[in-house]
């Protein structure tokens, strides 16, 4: 004879048996893929009144020293699609209005030409740079647009 249970004997468990312990899962924003990204950033915003502010500074030779300017245009409503939102800050109204501290308002054209005139020539010295370090054995990240 068979000494197991019989057919309509009951069981002595309590329920179905435990699951094996599961591997810990990693939060899911550490593996994020751009379509992920875009579901999450779903959210645009809509700027008013926006003002595009320039700065550069002249150097008096007379006076061998440096002065700042400043100069803004007004470019209206911008709007800023969700995925290109990086960062939102809160902006002090009051200070907002305050001239930067070491700089003078003047017109947008003069402002823009200079800051224009100083980006080519920062770009120029920085191309020399990058040159003069690639001689050495030095190469960085856009080495290779630079020295084409």
């Amino acid at each position: 004879m068979e000494s197991g249970p019989h057919p309509g004997a009951m069981m002595n468990t309590l329920g179905p048996p435990p699951l094996p312990p599961q591997a810990q899962q990693l939060p899911p924003q550490m593996f994020t893929t751009a379509a992920q990204l875009l579901d999450l950033t779903d959210t645009n915003l809509v700027l008013q009144s926006t003002i595009e502010r320039v700065f550069a500074t002249v150097t008096d030779p007379q006076k061998l020293q440096t002065r700042g300017l400043y100069a803004d245009k007004p470019h209206g409503i911008f709007l800023i699609r969700g995925e290109n939102v990086l960062l939102l800050g809160e902006i002090d109204l009051d200070k907002d209005d305050d001239p930067p501290f070491g700089y003078e308002k003047a017109e947008f054209g003069l402002v823009e030409k200079l800051a224009n005139e100083q980006k080519a020539a920062e770009k120029v010295k920085e191309t020399k740079k990058l040159k003069k370090l690639a001689t050495l054995g030095f190469e960085g990240e856009n080495m290779g647009e630079i020295l084409l």
